[in-house]
């Protein structure tokens, strides 16, 4: 990884209009303010905060406003006009499309896909190839107006392979087990697995198969009601 500069040999790309705060990280072949179709290189402006490292065959498109401590792994897409808070961390291979918020300390694994119009709040955990969705009926001709992903409330946890349909919401602290098909809202606080994801306990009844510490959310049992 080099930090950018102006210097020969340089084999990323930063488009006109990005600001970069300090101590960014960019590796090779990263594409940085690439703007939309139809827009010019210099008409909307992008934010990354201090501290990022961006790897190698990243693509952040125009208008992205991220916080500091950001990361990516390698080849991750990320469309235009996204809000990203701090120390978020995007898997390699994942994609984000536009107008999604992010909250501050989330984690999204490699290979997910996260819809435009995607909501997820701080500190929620998106395992590798959680897959959500946003339209109902795909091919409508009024798809592209009723677009609405789900929301990912705070400390929310999202095993690998879940699949979320449109327009739902996955509670605090709520756990979806991996390989859940997600068909309804699932409350704060519980856990849900199967096809269509069903409840079958509270994250406070979960234990540590290797009897390490009582409960592996002591956060969550915290708060807890």
């Amino acid at each position: 990884m080099v930090v950018p500069d102006d210097g020969p040999g340089q084999t990323y790309r930063i488009y006109p209009n990005v600001r970069l705060g300090t101590n960014v990280q960019i590796g090779d072949f990263c594409i940085i303010g690439l703007p939309s179709a139809g827009k010019d290189d210099t008409e909307i402006e992008t934010v990354i905060g201090d501290d990022a490292i961006i790897r190698s065959h990243t693509v952040i498109y125009a208008g992205n406003r991220i916080g500091c401590g950001f990361r990516t792994g390698h080849g991750v897409m990320l469309r235009e006009a996204n809000q990203i808070g701090d120390d978020v961390s995007i898997g390699s291979h994942s994609v984000i499309e536009h107008h999604v918020q992010i909250g501050n300390g989330v984690r999204v694994h490699s290979q997910a896909f996260i819809p435009e119009y995607t909501t997820l709040e701080d500190g929620c955990w998106i395992g590798p190839r959680v897959v959500f969705t946003n339209v109902f009926h795909p091919l409508c001709s009024k798809a592209k107006t009723c677009s609405k992903g789900a929301t990912v409330r705070s400390g929310a946890k999202i095993g690998a392979n879940v699949t979320v349909l449109p327009d739902l919401e996955i509670g605090e602290y709520a756990l979806v087990g991996a390989g859940a098909v997600v068909v309804a809202n699932v409350p704060a606080y519980v856990v849900v697995v199967g096809h269509p994801a069903k409840v079958i306990k509270r994250v406070t009844d979960l234990t540590c198969p290797y009897s390490l510490i009582d409960h592996p959310y002591t956060l969550e049992v915290a708060k807890s009601p």
